[in-house]
């Protein structure tokens, strides 16, 4: 089971169709952890579950989702209501009672992957303003029976196999 996740497209349309276009095949779910900037009825939006940012102004966007996708929990939010510049507790504390085995946020603008105790935390980056780094990344996140495996892909150069990680999960 596949999922794409993207956050922080400050506005950006042509860019999360294309990445539909490119992965739509390969990918069960498409992910959007919030400050789209776009209205909920966007066809830029259509197929993402989707987050209110803090730049995002449309009430109709839940501020955090807990959904099943292929047999894990998610619990996906923008992370600007979890301090997430700072570090990660807040964040782990709500993904903790959510009974989250994956968080996805944004918010920094900064790509990220951790396992903290036993729950993944993915932060995209950003495919309009990234920090820390050049690229406009995303991710495809692998759900496997035993393992997640991440790959990392710049909006404009594709794959970068340098910085894919496997997470092994213990039983």
């Amino acid at each position: 089971m596949k999922v794409l996740i993207v956050s922080d497209s400050h506005g950006m349309t042509t860019e999360l169709a294309k990445l539909k276009e490119i992965h739509g095949s390969e990918v069960e779910y498409f992910v959007h952890c919030g400050d789209s900037e776009l209205a909920p009825g966007e066809t830029a939006l259509k197929e993402f579950i989707t987050v209110r940012g803090n730049c995002d102004f449309y009430e109709e966007f839940p501020e955090d989702i807990v959904k099943k996708i292929g047999g894990r929990t998610f619990f996906i939010t923008h992370g600007h209501r979890y301090s997430v510049k700072s570090d990660l507790i807040k964040l782990s504390y709500r993904a903790k009672e959510a009974g989250a085995d994956i968080a996805c946020f944004g918010h920094s603008h900064y790509l990220g992957a951790e396992m903290v105790n036993g729950t993944l935390f993915i932060n995209p980056g950003s495919i309009r303003l990234p920090r820390g780094r050049r690229e406009r990344s995303y991710v495809i996140l692998d759900i496997q029976e035993n393992a997640y495996e991440i790959k990392v892909f710049d909006l404009d150069k594709g794959e970068l196999p340098e910085l894919r990680q496997v997470f092994s999960l213990s039983n």
